[in-house]
């Protein structure tokens, strides 16, 4: 580590460093704001220059001296914040707001609170320059010293990352969680390129149709334009490779030049945004990386659990006070070592260490490749010329999770049907820590097919822990943006890189490469019957290259465990959709198989109750890969004052070889009757999907 005093450089040792974090005492370093105000919750309105308003919850630091100004911390988000998301707001927007900051949540345009129509999409041009302008009033209050933040996690974390790029004025410094800029590659509608339907699509179209609370008005004149606004799933499946449609919401992420305080978790989809940040954006990066899923790292399901809202003081504090807190000596990336488990879904916490990396790939990281051999081993060693065919099943994948990530069971039921590669017992522990390659050369007899390669550890009892893996649809395996048929029979190089990871493969352990051409539901299988093959031998031959670093890094300073949080005792929230329920069933003998999948979750508020049933149906056929489904139903229940109000959203995708056919209806009932219903119905060409 670097300090510069005047014209000298201090190099600091990392024990120092833990040092200074403790006494706050060399350098002049100061520890961050103490809680030292009350919490007053005010609503306001935001103005749009074409007269839309906003609508704002803030939550100012009570007791404050006459005139004293405060930084503001935005959180911009359709998720409605005075139902959807008012239990999990107050926890932290109080947090902030007792540390002398104006803490904001602001519901986007038509969604809950906040006057005028949904946009046409996420993240649409609407969105973001009503944000510039919210971060413009921000910036200009009474209260205000100027300087404005944002932080969020998924939706909060994405538009944190998009108003940074857009050089927001006022906007100073960010806190992203859990998010990307990557809207084809890696957001939730294509992973990996490849289409991808998911509970979050069911939501999503339901709640454009919604009004806010607690009224929850039927006027016309507010209802009938969200009502009508058409559902973002039957845009997003009109675009199925990238292009200008996923471009134009974000700009490279060198334009990133404030500072940006990342945290991401190795269970997490989005994961990879955070080392694509700290090797390419512009500005100041400091990043948190833990074994989570999608979750703050207070509340998250596997542990270990850290308090995440004292860094994000320092981290504002700095940037947006001019405290000097240290925050430029703290290392640039804080990453979990996980280390062997079983596979357990209900693992409580992921065993490993805390380390700390300064220069992003690791500067001790080494290229370690293991080719495919004949005898489906792997081997150091080139191997003799060989190929491996595999028949394509596309109703494989459902234990290898609904998302890169998850804690999963034994995969053992995918590799059955894909190509396995195992290496020998390892002679020791081998560490590895980024996102491995698997470098093929493959082919297939139909114009189209998808890859995906899975990164497992093999136990000396045989059970198989999945750490990561990723997918390649082989129609862009030149150009995610212009997608060519595959010529059958025609050997491609391809080139799948993983999901970032960390894990260490103890001694007597095997590790195992498995290939496949589907990983349903995950993805939306291929429509044609096939047969691929691997092409193994020399050094271009299949293989995978590890990133392997030393086991133990340099220990970083210690987090500090989950602090208390503040709930209101107005609200009561439970449950949440995800990771839910699923089964599957499988009908062997017409080669059928289903996967059902469930959630539920309900809120308690002052004006009445929220109940939410949400169940997902996937339907493949092994013998006719051209012909799969995705059913969905969601239903909000509102019970209110003299009245209980009914939201539903059907959804339906079928195809066929040629085609997407897409169905969705919006429905609202008042008592048990029908008040408005909508249904959109469309046929959309498969593109190369």
């Amino acid at each position: 580590m670097i300090r510069t005093i005047g014209r000298r450089v201090i190099f600091l040792p990392s024990s120092l460093i833990s040092l200074l974090f403790v006494s706050g005492s060399v350098f002049g370093i100061e520890p961050p704001s103490p809680p030292v105000y009350g919490v007053r919750m005010e609503q306001a309105w935001i103005p749009m220059k074409d007269g839309v308003r906003l609508a704002a919850t803030l939550y100012m630091p009570d007791g404050a001296k006459a005139g004293e100004k405060f930084p503001a911390l935005l959180e911009y988000l359709p998720y409605r914040k005075d139902d959807g998301t008012a239990a999990g707001d107050y926890p932290k927007h109080a947090y902030f707001a007792r540390r002398g900051y104006v803490s904001v949540r602001v519901d986007i345009r038509g969604f809950g609170a906040s006057e005028g129509a949904p946009p046409e999409r996420e993240y649409s041009e609407q969105e973001q320059v009503d944000g510039e302008q919210v971060i413009w009033w921000l910036a200009h209050q009474g209260w205000s010293n100027g300087n404005v933040g944002m932080f969020g996690i998924s939706w909060g974390g994405f538009n944190s990352l998009q108003m940074a790029m857009r050089h927001a004025p006022g906007l100073k410094a960010i806190l992203a969680i859990d998010a990307t800029a990557e809207l084809f590659h890696d957001d939730v509608h294509y992973v990996d390129g490849i289409a991808h339907i998911d509970e979050f699509e069911l939501n999503m179209d339901m709640a454009e149709g919604w009004t806010g609370a607690p009224d929850y008005t039927t006027d016309e004149k507010v209802l009938g334009p969200r009502f009508e606004t058409p559902p973002w799933s039957l845009l997003y499946l009109k675009h199925q490779h990238d292009g200008p449609f996923w471009r134009e919401p974000v700009r490279p992420l060198k334009a990133i030049t404030i500072p940006s305080f990342l945290i991401g978790g190795l269970l997490d989809g989005y994961r990879d945004n955070v080392t694509d940040m700290l090797m390419q954006a512009s500005g100041p990066v400091k990043a948190i990386v833990g074994p989570w899923n999608h979750t703050y790292p207070n509340e998250a399901e596997p542990g270990p659990q850290i308090e995440w809202r004292n860094d994000a003081v320092r981290w504002f504090d700095h940037w947006l006070k001019g405290r000097d807190t240290g925050v430029e000596l703290d290392p640039r990336l804080v990453i979990y070592m996980q280390h062997w488990h079983a596979p357990d879904p209900s693992l409580e916490n992921v065993p490993g260490e805390w380390r700390r990396e300064d220069v992003w790939p690791p500067k001790d990281a080494r290229a370690s490749t293991l080719f495919f051999q004949p005898n489906h081993s792997l081997a150091e060693s080139a191997s003799q010329v060989d190929t491996h065919q595999l028949k394509y099943v596309p109703s494989i994948g459902v234990e290898a999770g609904f998302w890169w990530g998850e804690l999963l069971s034994d995969v053992r039921p995918v590799d059955a049907f894909s190509l396995v590669y195992d290496s020998a017992p390892l002679q020791e522990d081998v560490a590895i820590l980024g996102r491995p390659h698997a470098l093929l050369r493959a082919s297939a007899t139909a114009p189209l097919a998808d890859w995906f390669a899975r990164l497992s550890d093999v136990a000396p009892d045989g059970t198989v822990t999945q750490i990561t893996g990723a997918g390649i649809n082989g129609a862009q395996r030149d150009s995610m943006s212009e997608p060519r048929d595959l010529e059958p029979g025609k050997v491609y190089p391809l080139n799948i890189e993983m999901h970032l990871t960390s894990w260490v493969f103890p001694k007597g352990h095997r590790i195992r490469v498995a290939i496949s051409n589907a990983l349903w539901p995950m993805m939306l299988p291929t429509p044609y019957s096939m047969t691929t093959a691997l092409e193994l031998g020399g050094s271009a031959g299949s293989r995978i290259v590890l990133p392997v670093v030393p086991e133990h890094g340099v220990v970083p300073p210690a987090f500090s465990p989950p602090e208390p949080s503040e709930e209101r005792t107005d609200l009561k929230s439970e449950g949440f959709p995800w990771p839910g329920e699923w089964t599957v069933e499988r009908d062997e003998a017409r080669h059928k198989t289903t996967v059902h999948w469930k959630g539920k979750e309900s809120g308690a508020y002052p004006w009445g109750k929220e109940i939410d049933y949400e169940n997902l149906t996937y339907d493949a056929d092994d013998a006719h890969p051209e012909t799969c489904s995705v059913r969905g139903e969601a239903e909000t229940v509102f019970t209110l004052k003299g009245r209980t109000l009914t939201w539903r959203g059907h959804l339906l995708v079928t195809t066929d070889q040629k085609n997407f056919y897409y169905k969705y209806t919006r429905e609202l009932l008042r008592d048990g009757a029908m008040v408005k219903s909508k249904t959109w119905l469309e046929t959309i060409a498969r593109d190369h999907q």
